[in-house]
């Protein structure tokens, strides 16, 4: 958790001084991403919420995705999850992230999404079958790219 603190402070710096907000629908990071951001002081200023929805089920339930939205991991995965959870909670911005971190399937499989006034997916491998590692991983990667879309003009 400790490497992802700096990322997030700086998401939120960011996010402050642009008087924005955020929210996160995550699954295989498992609460890192809004863990880290939540322990940055002063937080309530842009994180709006979300959760983890790691099943079909709780992504019916609780982001009111359309069944047909509910498709394996991959970028329109994240970005179904990331649209979800923006329109549900009026943020100016939110990430949507799903993958396998591990042990079955492809281990180390991420996919990233962050929507709001434009819209940017990836895809990463890490290569690494340790499940925790991998949570780690998928936090810091959705960290830097949500810091990578506001930090641009």
């Amino acid at each position: 958790m400790q490497s992802l603190l700096p990322i997030a402070a700086r998401a939120g710096d960011l996010l402050k001084t642009r008087n924005e907000t955020i929210a996160i629908a995550e699954s295989s990071a498992g609460g890192l991403i809004s863990a880290a951001l939540l322990a940055v002081p002063g937080a309530s200023a842009y994180f709006l919420g979300g959760g983890v929805v790691y099943t079909a089920e709780s992504r019916l339930a609780l982001l009111q995705m359309p069944r047909e939205e509910i498709i394996r991991s991959s970028e329109q995965s994240a970005l179904n999850l990331a649209r979800a959870v923006r329109k549900q909670l009026g943020a100016t911005w939110a990430l949507g992230e799903t993958g396998a971190a591990g042990p079955t399937g492809p281990s180390g499989r991420l996919f990233l999404a962050v929507t709001g006034p434009f819209e940017i997916s990836l895809h990463e491998e890490t290569g690494v079958e340790d499940r925790v590692e991998n949570m780690r991983r998928f936090a810091k990667s959705a960290l830097n790219l949500l810091v990578d879309v506001l930090e641009r003009p």
